[in-house]
């Protein structure tokens, strides 16, 4: 079983090489950009002019700066709700480049994806520990009951609202521990977390997606597949920072570390 364990690891490793540094992967990050940040609507190295009205971005090009709207040259303007499905179905492209419209708490922005990115160019691969059977855990998830918000800094400096919907209790190396997380639609778990290591032989923070529960709330905990979050990538996502008591004190020695 640990062999099979192990070389599934693997296949996930090289699966997430291959997802970061795919032409639109989060390395292909070049900008995020908030457009209450540019109240002229021009905003850095895209064109187009971009305000924000209501439920929607509204888009405003001419010819010349050479924006296609579902795959067609685009002129005039349009309203622009945010793209919700993956970065190559963004509504808005300029070449090679694709410009997805995103909200956060009523706040409009566009981020740039460019498979030219300096970051794709230079990228190595990703540091990570070796699959190790003692990291993979029982853990058992109790719902709050009704989800709960926190607020929380992310990478970019601003706060947010982080959706929790239970707690993870499990115990690693002889300790009882348990981690605040989210709920995702199909069911599974997210949490982001520090550890004893965090900021030192592993990334400041990482991310942890258990899979859903049984009806009995029981699941596994493995850190071997601890990961690094997108703002590892790309300093312009805006990662969630953790919660109020997802510091481990255990040394996590497992999983994505670093880049290389």
């Amino acid at each position: 079983m640990t062999t099979d364990a192990s070389e599934d690891w693997k296949h996930w490793h090289e699966h997430r090489a291959e997802t970061v540094s795919a032409p639109y992967g989060p390395l292909a990050l070049t900008g995020t950009h908030w457009l209450e940040d540019y109240p002229e609507g021009r905003l850095p190295d895209i064109p187009g002019r971009w305000v924000p009205d209501g439920d929607a971005s509204v888009l405003t090009a001419v010819a010349e700066d050479g924006l296609t709207v579902d795959g067609e040259p685009f002129t005039g303007a349009i309203r622009l709700a945010a793209d919700l499905g993956p970065v190559t179905a963004a509504r808005v492209a300029h070449g090679e480049r694709r410009l997805v419209v995103l909200v956060r708490e009523g706040i409009w922005g566009v981020r740039d994806f460019d498979p030219a990115s300096p970051a794709r160019r230079a990228f190595k691969g990703i540091e990570a520990t070796s699959y190790d059977p003692r990291w993979s855990v029982p853990g058992r998830f109790t719902a709050y009951g009704e989800n709960r918000t926190v607020r929380v800094l992310n990478a970019d400096g601003r706060e947010r609202g982080l959706g929790l919907g239970g707690e993870l209790a499990f115990t690693l190396a002889g300790q009882e521990l348990t981690l605040q997380v989210g709920v995702e639609g199909d069911g599974s778990l997210w949490a982001v977390f520090v550890d004893a290591t965090s900021g030192e032989s592993s990334y400041r923070f990482r991310f942890l997606r258990p899979a859903a529960p049984d009806a009995q709330g029981r699941t596994t905990v493995d850190f071997n597949r601890a990961l690094l979050p997108p703002c590892a990538f790309a300093d312009h996502f805006v990662c969630p920072f953790p919660p109020p008591g997802n510091t481990l004190v255990t040394a996590i020695g497992a999983g994505e570390r670093n880049l290389l």
